[in-house]
């Protein structure tokens, strides 16, 4: 990913990176995306993308792993989250933590705490199926996006590093580009990177043609039916 793909992507929402990768595949259908309602620690900062560095952890019950097995898991963990993406410091990298315990998840692993750790690595966010808390108390220019809020941390523990994850039936393999904000998260695949500029672009100009006019004063039908016509003549 180049820095002028990167920084178009960090201007632009998850909904319009969604149509846009459909534009670039030429077809609709595209799916790995979070389904269902998620909430966003900075719902007003934009949207957060970056390579997937992915984990898993459980909360709901106390681990059964001897302490010494936990804690070493535990600062492997840490030590991949501050891992840099391949040679490049500049590219941002996300935390991605799948919540064994979903649905009933319990223990608030992003909060005021791992927020400013996780920012420290250089990392712009994370994302999670699971609990934040701490709100007002978490670092500017670090986003979580998460399944529900909640007040404690549980027995929350690492069960695995860098095996994969799954949330809301999005599914994260390690090093996979991600973009999220509040509406949700979604997996760029590889395949379209190359395309997605001008495919942003394009879907870009194709939306002015009938959101120019309907965002006059006053619309009449047949200046919309003229606009709507162009409009999906043009779009995917």
């Amino acid at each position: 990913m180049d820095k002028a793909l990167l920084s178009l992507l960090q201007s632009v929402d998850t909904p319009t990176v969604c149509n846009a990768i459909e534009v670039a595949q030429g077809k609709r259908g595209f799916s790995n995306f979070t389904h269902g309602t998620m909430l966003c620690s900075h719902p007003t900062a934009g949207s957060i993308v970056g390579y997937a560095r992915t984990a898993q952890i459980a909360a709901l019950n106390p681990p059964t792993e001897p302490a010494d097995v936990i804690k070493e898991r535990r600062m492997a963990y840490y030590k991949h989250m501050s891992t840099p993406h391949s040679q490049d410091e500049s590219l941002p990298c996300i935390a991605v933590v799948e919540d064994l315990d979903f649905p009933d998840c319990v223990g608030a692993y992003w909060g005021e705490v791992n927020g400013y750790i996780h920012k420290a690595f250089g990392m712009v966010g994370a994302i999670t199926n699971g609990v934040m808390r701490d709100l007002g108390d978490m670092p500017d220019k670090f986003t979580v996006v998460a399944g529900s809020i909640g007040p404690s941390h549980g027995f929350v523990h690492v069960k695995s590093v860098a095996a994969g994850a799954s949330l809301f039936g999005m599914q994260v393999n390690e090093n996979d580009l991600v973009h999220a904000d509040r509406h949700g998260a979604l997996v760029i695949p590889s395949s379209v990177i190359g395309e997605l500029h001008a495919a942003i672009d394009t879907l870009l100009e194709n939306e002015k043609i009938v959101l120019e006019p309907a965002k006059k004063p006053r619309m009449s039908f047949e200046e919309f039916e003229k606009a709507w016509s162009a409009f999906e003549k043009a779009r995917t």
